[in-house]
């Protein structure tokens, strides 16, 4: 595969990352919001994993189209919690605090876990912990924030990549906190970015094909 950058509203992604195996770019997005007729964007993502992990673990939902699964939250739920391996790249286009991008991660994946009664002491420390590794950054743009799902054993890894300083990793082992921040971006039509959703579900609708 050659290495030209996927340009994602102006942003590049390369369109392959290697982690235990090479991960493609399936899904592309942003997160934005519509103030006085003005679109603000604030991030550019990237959602990435193995095609073949995908027809196996997807495989229920073989020749359906794109606009099926977009609004299929079942097959996004099947997407999350299956034993897949993924990234989620996410790039800065609009600054912000930490703190505040914290807060948001913090209430979806608490109302989230409470919804299901999973909300628990250990879950709220997890949390916290995830919370405070964003609370005294500053997300310059250009930034990059990067979810490594591991394939079996609930565990992500979250880095944070600014201009300047190393990359600060992160890691969270909490399967029901990694599951509902896994669902933060995934979750279909309770995503946090609907064009990566509709991205994602055209990209998986060839797959499964």
């Amino acid at each position: 595969m050659g290495t030209e950058m996927v340009m994602v509203h102006d942003v590049p992604f390369p369109p392959q990352i290697i982690t235990s195996k090479p991960l493609s770019l399936l899904g592309q997005g942003i997160t934005d919001i519509e103030i006085h007729f003005l679109q603000v964007k604030f991030t550019a993502i990237g959602v990435y994993l193995d095609p073949s992990d995908a027809k196996t673990y997807l495989e229920k939902w073989k020749g359906k189209t794109g606009k099926d699964l977009a609004g299929d939250d079942d097959f996004f739920d099947a997407l999350a919690s299956g034993e897949i391996e993924k990234v989620i790249r996410v790039v800065v286009i609009k600054e912000i605090k930490g703190a505040q991008y914290g807060v948001q991660l913090e209430n979806s994946v608490r109302d989230r876990l409470a919804a299901e009664d999973k909300y628990e002491e250990e879950e709220e420390t997890e949390l916290e912990k995830v919370v405070g590794f964003f609370q005294s950054k500053y997300f310059k743009t250009h930034s990059i924030i990067t979810y490594h799902f591991s394939a079996k054993d609930s565990i992500c890894e979250i880095g944070f990549e600014t201009e300047g300083k190393e990359e600060e990793k992160l890691k969270v082992e909490n399967a029901n906190v990694v599951g509902m921040m896994q669902k933060w971006y995934l979750s279909g039509s309770r995503g946090v970015s609907p064009s990566t959703i509709v991205s994602l579900a055209d990209s998986l609708s060839a797959v499964l094909t």
